[in-house]
């Protein structure tokens, strides 16, 4: 194969959303180009905004510093039969070169345009530019916005880490103490692991303040053998330090999991905990807290006749209906959906999958992109 170097190559599209064949075509172009543009041309209409699928790009390509990632709106129909379209459509494409100047430095003129659409050859023709067409048949990968749209679910594998952690539906259970919030979160992800294909790769996110209260027991038993959980001396820095690394490991879950991840606690609940503990709000860990990606469903269980387990790291049996009723406050006063579940461990698991499956009906409700004129 020819390894010809150009000194600056171009790829175009909506990116609604990014998906792996894009990726084919601006890593091959980062391959053989000394530069590369990527346009991100967005209509208005759109219902996943340019910046987001800049930041998704920007975030699979950070190792290549010469590919630079622009969004310029382009509101113009598609019509490959009209030239005052045509041009409307390239003036849009220079305008985004001049952006891509502006915040990465200048590049020489475009000489090669890699795409795998019929469209290329005049395109490229427009630019006075080499075409490149790769895939043009979709065999290496069968993917496109439009299935994209249609179903994330069975494109799934056809999007990257940064897409996936954008899209992924994150469903968080939250409790009081010895309420059953492990136990759901955990039944729940298996339940949608046993469904096979793309479900086998569904995420569960510990809670991990658990985790932190073991290390701060332990310590406290190193300076005093015989202490107790109760006898650990909780500051608010503890809660921002947890709140931020539960946060970390949902977005690596997110990144590597499924349509669906299942998380046990989030920084929400770590507010209040903050207040069980401390006796008073954090503006920090509310910070974090509204920071979070979008959730899609809260599942609150009950503590109602749910037997308080003492396993070493719990002491607050005495405030577990206060703790429920904080957690019914501030769920009822945010915007996601939610459900409290009450009952046995396999009731409580069975009406959990029928809200998923309530929330993925309803999930993912991408506006058509502007419809071809031609």
């Amino acid at each position: 194969m020819s390894r010809v170097v150009y000194a600056h190559g171009l790829v175009i599209g909506k990116f609604y959303p990014p998906h792996l064949g894009h990726e084919y075509l601006i890593r091959t172009a980062a391959a053989h180009c000394r530069r590369v543009t990527v346009g991100v041309l967005g209509a208005s209409v759109e219902t996943i905004s340019m910046r987001q699928r800049v930041e998704w790009l920007r975030e699979s390509f950070s190792a290549a510093p010469h590919v630079r990632i622009v969004a310029e709106l382009d509101d113009v129909p598609v019509d490959y039969n009209c030239p005052r379209i045509w041009a409307a459509h390239v003036e849009a494409m220079r305008r985004a070169i001049v952006r891509a100047d502006r915040d990465y430095g200048q590049a020489p003129a475009v000489d090669a345009v890699f795409t795998s659409e019929s469209y290329g050859e005049e395109l490229a023709r427009r630019f006075a530019a080499a075409h490149v067409c790769l895939d043009r048949s979709r065999d290496l990968y069968p993917v496109s916005g439009t299935a994209v749209r249609a179903s994330p679910v069975a494109q799934w594998q056809w999007l990257s880490p940064a897409v996936r952690a954008g899209l992924a539906l994150r469903v968080v259970a939250l409790g009081a103490e010895s309420s059953g919030t492990t136990t759901l979160s955990r039944d729940l992800a298996a339940a949608l692991r046993e469904r096979g294909g793309i479900w086998e790769g569904t995420g569960w996110v510990a809670e991990y303040g658990r985790e932190y209260s073991v290390n701060l027991l332990a310590l406290a038993r190193a300076a005093q053998p015989g202490a107790r959980v109760e006898d650990i001396a909780w500051e608010s820095g503890d809660f921002t330090a947890i709140a931020s690394e539960q946060c970390r490991r949902e977005e690596e879950a997110a990144r590597n999991g499924g349509p669906v991840l299942v998380c046990d606690t989030d920084a929400l609940a770590t507010c209040i905990w903050h207040e069980r503990y401390m006796g008073r709000s954090s503006d920090e860990v509310a910070g974090i807290a509204a920071a979070m990606p979008p959730r899609a469903l809260y599942l609150l269980t009950s503590d109602a006749g749910v037997p308080f387990n003492d396993d070493g790291l719990r002491d607050g049996e005495h405030i577990r209906q206060w703790m429920s009723g904080r957690f019914r406050e501030r769920l009822a006063a945010q915007e996601v959906p939610w459900l409290e579940l009450r009952g046995t461990p396999e009731e409580r698991c069975k009406c959990a999958l029928d809200a998923v499956e309530r929330t993925l009906a309803d999930a993912w409700r991408f506006a058509p992109p502007l419809e071809q004129t031609a």
